[in-house]
């Protein structure tokens, strides 16, 4: 059959990594998009790689593709196994002179889809890497050539895990046993993640720590909170210090209190801007276009400075590494990177979960909830997403401009999409990286400022747009 470039699905190829249904990353496209790999990591003077897979059923078979095809162009391949995205980083750092790497992931996303992310010269793609690939692999697509004969062996030689959770060991100290519930929600961090911390000398009540691509509860996504009911309920049983969950491919982190409370990824950010302001004050804090404003408060308390990035984790991670006085970065979708000469300079959930841990043991006789006086919990939406109704999304952006006018006292910040910023609250309206919507956050200090700024968006779009309009206003927590 004659493949045509309408077969081809250029949409997987996103601003941050490949991503998308089972359906569109087929394994003729895999073929196509290892192949493409292969090219580009020649162009780069890259011979070795390592290559991980997440839990995901699929992924030793298309790691087994990726491996033979990568072999062929006389590429070595360290294979890594079922493990996590930051143990994929920093076998990446260890073994490789390059320190470059694959991981088979689609992160949180639930077992219908798959994705990739990767590391070359330790650095992760930027969207120009991106659609280089995408044009490299649909020209190998269109060629048809014939799938490969690969044998997807049932014992893989992979190189231990200890030297990562030497590392972590010898990098958090604890002040006190503490007790603490994991969640690995079934994907492949959960492994590390009972192990360290038992190493650590916490009582662990360790939940779905184990593998299981088939996701049986729900998609590995802690940031939604109907997930974390397993989590909350565990850490009121057994009276525990708190609860960390971790997604699919455990770069991310969600926090429980010891009263089950949800502690949002402002709240986290808060803290860890803190804690590394107070060893190395004047230095720089990250963020992205996401994330409250109070962030930039606490930097600015701490005799530091603060700066917003456009939203994606690989964004954050090049920064990092571009600008050593920036000591930490955020994201509000729960990446964290410590850049303070501790860390290895990525986004490890487990890791951002320890250094809370050791910061709260130093504490003496208080709650984890107690660390975050300071940094109340607000009123906010999450992500929303609206559709575009037929209009291109950079059409209504650019309406919103025109419309709201430039004569006002909000800050009108342009990073990412259009993000205001109100004296207790803001809003933010972007173009959706994965289809034709918008997407809408709002964060205030109450819920009627909270409704303000709803409606002062709302009111942009109402005369031209009014179904937009109303479904800004939908935005719910």
């Amino acid at each position: 059959m004659q493949l045509t470039q309408q077969d081809f699905p250029a949409h997987i190829f996103r601003a941050y990594d490949i991503r998308g249904r089972l359906s569109d990353l087929r394994l003729n496209v895999l073929v196509a998009i290892a192949r493409a790999f292969a090219i580009q990591l020649k162009q780069q003077q890259i011979d070795h790689v390592v290559l991980g897979f997440d839990a995901r059923l699929d992924g030793k078979m298309y790691a087994s593709y990726i491996q033979h095809i990568l072999i062929q162009q006389h590429i070595h391949v360290t294979a890594l196994g079922c493990c996590s995205t930051p143990y994929m980083y920093f076998m990446a750092q260890q073994l490789t002179k390059t320190g470059s790497g694959i991981m088979l992931t689609a992160s949180h996303n639930p077992k219908t889809d798959h994705g990739i992310k990767w590391l070359s010269h330790k650095s992760p793609p930027t969207p120009e890497d991106i659609q280089n690939i995408a044009h490299l692999a649909k020209q190998q697509y269109l060629a048809d050539l014939t799938l490969p004969i690969v044998e997807v062996s049932e014992v893989i030689e992979i190189p231990s895990a200890q030297a990562y959770l030497a590392q972590l060991e010898h990098d958090i100290q604890l002040k006190k046993p503490l007790t603490v519930v994991v969640d690995g929600m079934h994907g492949a961090a959960g492994q590390y993640a009972e192990v360290i911390l038992n190493t650590l000398g916490c009582k662990v009540i360790a939940l779905r720590c184990y593998a299981n691509g088939d996701f049986p509860d729900h998609a590995p996504d802690p940031s939604k909170r109907q997930h974390l009911n397993l989590l909350c309920d565990a850490v009121k049983q057994h009276h525990a210090d708190l609860g960390l969950a971790l997604d699919g491919d455990g770069d991310r982190l969600v926090v429980v209190d010891e009263n089950s409370n949800i502690i949002s990824p402002d709240q986290l950010m808060c803290i860890f801007a803190e804690m590394c302001l107070k060893q190395y004050p004047q230095q720089e804090i990250v963020f992205d276009v996401k994330c409250a404003n109070m962030i930039e408060h606490v930097a600015q308390r701490y005799g530091g400075t603060a700066t917003m990035l456009r939203t994606g984790s690989t964004f954050l991670r090049r920064y990092l590494a571009e600008n050593p006085r920036a000591v930490f970065g955020g994201e509000y979708a729960g990446h964290y990177v410590f850049n303070d000469g501790r860390g290895l300079g990525y986004d490890d959930g487990l890791y951002a979960g320890l250094r809370l841990m050791e910061y709260f043991s130093q504490k003496a006789s208080m709650g984890l909830s107690d660390l975050f006086l300071d940094y109340p919990e607000r009123c906010f939406t999450e992500d929303t997403y609206i559709a575009t109704t037929g209009v291109s999304a950079q059409t209504l952006l650019q309406h919103f401009k025109q419309s709201y006018g430039h004569n006002t006292q909000e800050k009108l910040t342009e990073i990412d999409g259009i993000r205001l910023d109100f004296a207790e609250g803001f809003g933010i309206i972007r173009a959706s990286n994965t289809g034709e919507y918008l997407t809408v956050r709002f964060d205030a200090v109450n819920d009627v400022i909270l409704q303000q700024i709803k409606t002062t968006f709302s009111e942009v779009f109402l005369p031209d747009y009014p179904t937009i309009a109303a479904d800004i206003l939908q935005a719910h927590a």
